[in-house]
């Protein structure tokens, strides 16, 4: 992709493609994160009241939501797709390769929609949800998790300071993520409604950096920007941020802990037998009444 066409995006859709083709091998010796949140996924979809005819899955990896949903009958049929055709090969079934930024489906045909830490990666997440809300029926549900602002902030502050130390300034070395605040904003944005957003916080314990960085590989997860430098392969640097996140982050045991902040998306798309808030003067009792 020449510079010109690049504009505004800050992933590398090619990158990233790249990425999780070559960890679709041994996927399942690192999926660990996305059986636990895609798990935690569904508890949220089974505490909503009735069934769903047709589902769609959108970066399924290797299948993490319909595992978690065998033996049940909350979703009659689930669509699902991936980015990647070799994690595509390692779904059960009915997965197709598709783009989370170009919905390969027709509008008003979906009863759900779920996807499982891969909208992080979209370029243009408003466009997305638009598009998410535009395949959905009327009054129908939306579920999603993706990693909030938090993730990896000790492997961020270890690079960043590494840079500094030998290079004397630094280039952004983990993808960013979005807050929580803007999350529930572009919901609504998008033309959902009732949008909530939760939070969670999940730290995972790792005998080194190093071990770290090479499970973010195996899970498809490194870096995957435009502005990737080329002074990123710098051994020095590596060695120099295991040393900071050792001596920041570390454990008595030699251990350090990584974090990955998660954030649980629930939304509607609009019906008019929804609750809706009243209009402002509408109210019948008054409050100084009530703190008399």
């Amino acid at each position: 992709m020449k510079k010109s066409e690049i504009g505004d995006q800050v992933f590398n859709r090619g990158v990233l493609k790249l990425h999780r083709d070559r960890a679709a091998k041994k996927f399942e010796e690192y999926d660990f994160l996305f059986k636990e949140v895609a798990g935690r996924l569904i508890d949220n979809l089974n505490d909503v009241r009735g069934n769903f005819k047709v589902g769609l899955d959108i970066g399924c990896h290797t299948g993490q939501i319909l595992s978690c949903l065998q033996g049940t009958d909350k979703i009659e049929t689930l669509f699902q797709f991936d980015l990647s055709e070799k994690f595509i090969a390692f779904s059960k079934k009915n997965a197709f390769i598709g783009d989370e930024e170009f919905l390969p489906i027709k509008n008003n045909s979906i009863d759900v929609v779920l996807s499982n830490l891969s909208l992080h990666w979209v370029n243009d997440l408003p466009g997305t949800l638009i598009q998410i809300r535009r395949v959905l029926k009327k009054d129908q549900l939306f579920l999603a998790s993706l990693f909030g602002g938090n993730t990896l902030f000790e492997l961020r502050d270890a690079l960043i300071t590494a840079e500094i130390d030998i290079l004397g300034g630094a280039s952004p070395r983990v993808s960013p993520f979005i807050d929580m605040e803007n999350a529930g904003t572009l919901l609504q944005r998008a033309g959902f409604s009732l949008p909530v957003v939760d939070i969670d916080s999940l730290t995972i314990e790792y005998e080194s950096p190093l071990k770290l960085m090479l499970d973010l590989r195996g899970m498809g997860e490194q870096r995957a920007t435009h502005n990737c430098s080329k002074k990123f392969s710098n051994r020095n640097i590596f060695s120099r941020a295991a040393e900071i996140y050792k001596a920041r982050y570390g454990n008595h045991d030699g251990t350090v802990n990584a974090t990955f902040e998660i954030f649980f998306l629930t939304a509607w798309t609009p019906s008019d037998n929804q609750q809706k808030p009243l209009k402002r003067g509408t109210g019948k009792i008054s409050l100084a009444e009530v703190f008399k």
